[in-house]
C-alpha cells in the first residue's frame, strides 16, 4: 500500500526548509491547534479542547528550546518570556475553560508569525541570490 502522499509531501517540505520557515510552521501548527480548541470549547468537548491546547503547549516549549540565549540575547530573552506568558494563559484557559487566554495567546503567535514569516522570506531570497551566483559567470 503507497504512503499517504501528503504526509510524503510535508516529510518532504520540512526536510528541505529553512530554519526561518521551520519556525513558521510551528507557530502554524500551534494556530491551528488552538483555534480547534476555540471550535470545541462552546461544544463543551473538552477532551479535545485539552488535547489541542496541550498540542499547542508542546509547540511552544519546543519554540522555547530552539532559542540561542547566547547568540540571541535581548531578542531571545524577550521571546522566551513572551512563550512562559503564553502557556501560562494556556494552562489558566485549560483550566478554567475560558476562551479569553487562548485568544491571546492566538494574538501573539499570528504576530510572532507574522514576524517570523517575513525572516523566513528574506532567507530563501537569500538562499536563492546564494545560489545562483555560483551558476554563472561572465567574462569580459
Amino acid at each position: 500500500m503507497p504512503a499517504n502522499p501528503y504526509a510524503q509531501y510535508k516529510e518532504t517540505e520540512i526536510s528541505t526548509a529553512n530554519q526561518g520557515k521551520l519556525i513558521v510552521m510551528l507557530y502554524d501548527g500551534a494556530i491551528k491547534f488552538l483555534n480547534i480548541a476555540l471550535e470545541n470549547l462552546p461544544l463543551k468537548k473538552y477532551d479535545v479542547v485539552n488535547t489541542h491546547i496541550l498540542k499547542a503547549q508542546d509547540i511552544i516549549s519546543e519554540l522555547m528550546l530552539s532559542l540561542n540565549m547566547d547568540a540571541g540575547g535581548q531578542v531571545a530573552q524577550n521571546l522566551f518570556s513572551i512563550y512562559v506568558y503564553m502557556k501560562k494563559l494556556l494552562i489558566d484557559s485549560n483550566i478554567k475553560k475560558q476562551p479569553d487566554g487562548i485568544n491571546e495567546a492566538l494574538k501573539y503567535l499570528t504576530d510572532l508569525r507574522d514576524a517570523w514569516n517575513q525572516i523566513a522570506s528574506k532567507e530563501s531570497k537569500n538562499d536563492a541570490v546564494q545560489g545562483s551566483k555560483g551558476s554563472f559567470s561572465i567574462e569580459g
